[in-house]
């Protein structure tokens, strides 16, 4: 389809041609990188990109990232088309990357920015869903949150255990790094002890063995 000189290019801010109910974005640089990609495949014409999250709940995102025929993409997978290119996302995947998008630069290659977090893990025992829980998940977002955005970095609240504990778990810059346990201990901690009187302390429930990009080296 031919344009005139009043219609905007698809690409003028820098995103690629997408369907209207688009779940990723992705620009063009990135779909670029993946044409070239795709192209060394012997049966290149029929592939899309699967994009799926890696990893379990409570864990910072991690991201599969492969080739697959899309016209064999499961009855349940989402798959749009952006620019030339079929993107499929698997059902368990879309809420948690609505709002994506898929980038790529010259130091980092492929990457995505992704405003959502990843789920709570469900620990047996602890509950998440009362009125407790309503207040200590609201100190988190009015107040812990933001002051831990600066490291680039947030908590998710997991539940309580009914004798004042809360347990979260840390993502984001603030996963894997080597303050973060200080981080939790005497800031979140003193936060909502504060905030909230029927908690008395907290723990942190994130394998930090897992952080692969921390703030603080």
């Amino acid at each position: 389809m031919s344009q005139n000189d009043d219609m905007k290019s698809p690409f003028a801010d820098g995103a690629a041609a997408a369907t209207d109910d688009t779940i990723v974005e992705v620009t063009e640089s990135a779909l670029e990188m993946i044409r070239d990609l795709r192209s060394s495949e012997s049966d290149a014409d029929t592939l899309g990109l699967r994009l799926a999250i890696a990893s379990a709940p409570g864990e910072d995102f991690r991201y599969d990232l492969s080739f697959e025929e899309f016209l064999t993409a499961a009855f349940t997978d989402e798959v749009r088309t952006i620019g030339d290119m079929k993107v499929i996302i698997p059902a368990d995947s879309v809420e948690f990357l609505k709002g994506a998008v898929l980038d790529h630069n010259e130091a980092q290659g492929l990457v995505i920015r992704n405003p959502n977090r990843p789920a709570a893990p469900m620990v047996d025992g602890l509950t998440s869903d009362d009125e407790l829980s309503a207040e200590v998940e609201a100190v988190l977002a009015s107040d812990v949150n933001p002051a831990l955005a600066s490291h680039g970095g947030f908590v998710t609240y997991v539940g309580h255990d009914g004798e004042g504990m809360a347990y979260l778990t840390m993502g984001g810059g603030c996963h894997g790094c080597s303050m973060s346990k200080a981080t939790m201990l005497d800031g979140v901690q003193t936060m909502l002890v504060e905030a909230v009187p029927a908690i008395t302390g907290v723990r942190d429930l994130t394998d930090h063995s897992t952080g692969s990009n921390p703030y603080y080296n």
